[in-house]
């Protein structure tokens, strides 16, 4: 721990500022029909979930600029008692810098025009997807708290397999609350999500392009705008669900503002019979439950200064589910978890495109795996907890045609880890019992620039250097460029990137009799090197009419791919390196506007495939042969995934909102055939509001029950099946205080 309180010193010492890459920035222009700038106009910024509100007026060259402003959906609109008012729509996205254009029309030229801008997508090379409040509440089963159907339903190339988010094939994912990213070294020991989602105000998923001032968590980005207050007015929402399986999730959250403080916290909690996938068609040991607290606060010191904290803790419980036919099944292990995490930035805006920010943070993060003493075949006990102590640091600078950023980001990490396996199979087998507090840090500096070419040319480059110590020490330089290109008129953008990327390396090991013991089964521990990613990505943005076509086609491939691997049959996972892997696919996501104001429809698809090559070379590693030549499939290789769905507003301030989801199929453990078999489930929610207090949602997940074989690597108690149908009703009730 004094370690950890060293390295935040140290840290803050250091970095003399940074800007969270929650916020990006709205700027424009506006000119009168001749095209001559035009100074005093009033503009104002909205969000058009909340009543957060910013006004400006434009300089004499007609320019205007808001900093420091969240991700989300705003409309800006401008006003002038001699000029017909005109309003556009833009999507925020971290670190972009859209431009605006505003041209002033005579009352008898024109009517109030309302426009809607991708401006912000078409000067970034990453593809992204924002889900919003409101959508999630929407979304079949997104607001429960251990959902992920508000990343898998809209997000190209994400799943779920053995109760872990895949993004295009990996499992290493980067969240970051509040633009703070909170640090997790550790894979396939945790179930919980780092956030309720009840707790979300807009979610930002980028995937893959990653720019040099984000992390290397290469395989996906979850970038939380939390609730914060502004949504609100001294207002408070009780949430209660109930359903099948005897389910329930409940919230209690409060919030308000005023002009120069605003705040949010939440105490939830949950319950479930059906916790995690099951081995067989029956559900049998799987409850499961967890409660928590979450706040954010934000206070504004002057125009210049505002102070921002979010913090949460959360604790989980999960019965390890059980094949009632298996007569030497595992029968009573349980996983809990704990996760608590605290950021705090102190955001200075100097000027006009020149913000800076401090964010120090602290995340504890703990599971624990447990089984009786006399289960069969094996009893495992594995516990690990991490604490991260550290910062990130960064200054931005929009002038012109530049947006370039530069900072630091690290954390000191300490592990406290134990372990035992007892085999009670009559092998007389025993894993003597290890305690172990490993240490490592990283840091990592980088440099980045956006430059505006042309209205219709955008190019960036950057460069990220990172050095982490744990088990081995290892430094990583990692290059990033990109481009991306609009064709006037069409409104087309087309988009191209190459990066190098890094990530740290957990911190398990192992040594002295747990060692030898191992060793004595043929096995063997070597310490994990970090994972070497290289991307290439091209893709295309076509606007129609309202509509947004977006595709992609990418390639990454890793030396040291993460995986996990289990002590023979006793469910304690080690992570483990694969020598290479291969992932290429081609994305695609389709979004409409809202179709005569009452629908609006959405799809994703991936075509994906995981491959990997070669042997175990660091981790829990055994005997390896001669590798076969070429490639073979990961056990989260899935072809093809498709969601299909939308939202319908109905008559008397009702909604419906559905999901079809197709997949093709995981990679078979047990070939041939090479993949499980495809399968199709169908999602529905149905709400309605009364009055401006109550509303209720009726939810059905998988409503035609449909059961298939998933996944039959062994995690977490073996094989797993889709979930069973699920039916729940959740009320709302918001009250003023």
């Amino acid at each position: 721990m004094r370690r950890l309180l060293l390295f935040v010193f140290s840290f803050l010492l250091l970095a003399s500022a940074a800007l969270a890459t929650v916020f990006g920035t709205v700027r424009g222009i506006v000119h009168d029909p001749q095209h001559r700038p035009v100074s005093g106009i009033q503009v104002v910024l909205k969000a058009k979930a909340s009543e957060f509100t910013l006004d400006a007026r434009t300089d004499d060259a007609g320019q205007f600029h808001f900093d420091a402003i969240p991700l989300g959906e705003y409309t800006v609109a401008i006003s002038n008692p001699n000029f017909v008012a005109d309003q556009q729509n833009v999507a925020v996205l971290s670190g972009s810098a859209p431009i605006l254009h505003f041209e002033l029309r005579l009352p008898t030229q024109n009517q109030t025009v309302v426009v809607s801008a991708d401006a912000a997508q078409t000067e970034t090379v990453t593809p992204s997807t924002l889900v919003d409040r409101v959508q999630i509440q929407e979304t079949p089963g997104a607001v429960r708290a251990n959902s992920l159907a508000m990343i898998t339903n809209y997000v190209p190339g994400a799943y779920s397999t053995h109760d872990q988010l895949h993004v295009r094939g990996g499992h290493q994912i980067t969240w970051l609350i509040d633009g703070v990213a909170i640090p997790n070294t550790n894979i396939a020991s945790n179930l919980g999500p780092q956030i309720d989602p009840k707790d979300i105000d807009t979610l930002e998923t980028q995937r893959g392009s990653y720019s040099a001032d984000y992390g290397d968590r290469t395989y996906g980005i979850f970038n939380v705008a939390p609730r914060t207050g502004f949504e609100c007015n001294n207002e408070a929402e009780l949430v209660f669900s109930a359903g099948n399986f005897y389910q329930t999730d409940d919230q209690l959250n409060f919030g308000g503002h005023t002009n120069r403080f605003a705040y949010y916290a939440s105490v939830s909690g949950s319950r479930t019979d059906l916790g995690l996938q099951t081995p067989t068609p029956a559900v049998l040991h799987d409850a499961a439950n967890g409660f928590g607290g979450f706040t954010s606060l934000i206070f504004n010191l002057d125009p210049q200064n505002q102070l921002r904290l979010v913090a949460q803790a959360r604790r989980d419980f999960y019965q390890v589910p059980v094949d009632p036919g298996d007569p030497s099944t595992i029968l009573h292990d349980v996983n809990r978890e704990n996760d608590s995490f605290a950021a705090f930035s102190w955001v200075r805006t100097f000027g006009p495109g020149l913000v800076l920010t401090v964010s120090p943070f602290f995340h504890y993060n703990s599971a624990n795996y447990r089984s009786a003493q006399n289960d069969i075949p094996s009893a495992a006990t594995q516990d690990r907890s991490s604490k991260y102590g550290g910062g990130q640091a960064k200054i931005s600078w929009i002038k012109g045609h530049n947006n370039a950023r530069m900072g630091l980001y690290g954390f000191a990490q300490q592990d406290d880890q134990f372990f035992r396996v007892i085999f009670n199979d009559g092998s007389g087998t025993v894993i003597p019992p290890l305690a172990q507090s490993p240490t490592g840090s990283l840091i990592a500096a980088f440099v980045e620039d956006q430059f505006k070419a042309t209205s219709w040319l955008t190019l960036s480059a950057g460069l990220r250097q990172t050095h982490f110590s744990g088990a081995l020490a290892e430094n990583a330089t990692s290059p990033r460029v990109g481009a991306s290109l609009r064709i006037p008129k069409l409104n087309w953008v087309f988009r191209g990137f190459y990066g190098r990327f890094y990530q740290a390396a957990p911190l398990g090991t192992l040594s002295g009799p747990a060692l030898n013991a191992i060793q004595s089964q043929q096995l063997d521990f070597v310490p994990l090197a970090g994972e070497l990613d290289e991307e290439h990505q091209f893709g295309v943005t076509i606007p129609f009419k309202g509509w947004v076509l977006d595709a992609d086609n990418f390639l990454t491939r890793a030396s040291n791919f993460f995986e996990h691997n289990s002590l023979n049959n006793s469910n304690v996972f080690f992570p483990v390196d694969v020598q290479g892997a291969r992932i290429n696919g081609w994305e695609l996501t389709l979004r409409s506007p809202r179709i005569h104001n009452r629908a609006q429809l959405y799809l994703t698809y991936s075509n994906q495939l995981a491959l990997g090559r070669g042997c175990i070379v660091g981790g829990l590693i055994g005997a390896c042969p001669v590798p076969t030549p070429g490639y073979f499939f990961l056990d989260h290789d899935q072809g093809n995934t498709l969601h299909f769905g939308g939202q319908y507003t109905l008559p008397w301030r009702a909604y419906l909102a559905t999901d079809v989801y197709y997949a093709s199929g995981f990679t078979n453990a047990d070939p041939p055939p090479s993949h499980l078999q495809s399968h199709t489930t169908f999602d529905l929610s149905l709400g309605k509001q009364f009055g401006e207090r109550f509303s209720v949602n009726l939810q059905g997940i998988n409503v035609a029950n449909r059961r298939v074989l998933l996944d039959n690597s062994f995690t977490f108690g073996g094989t797993h099946f889709l979930n069973p149908r699920e039916i729940f009703v959740q009320l709302r009730y918001r009250f003023h205080y």
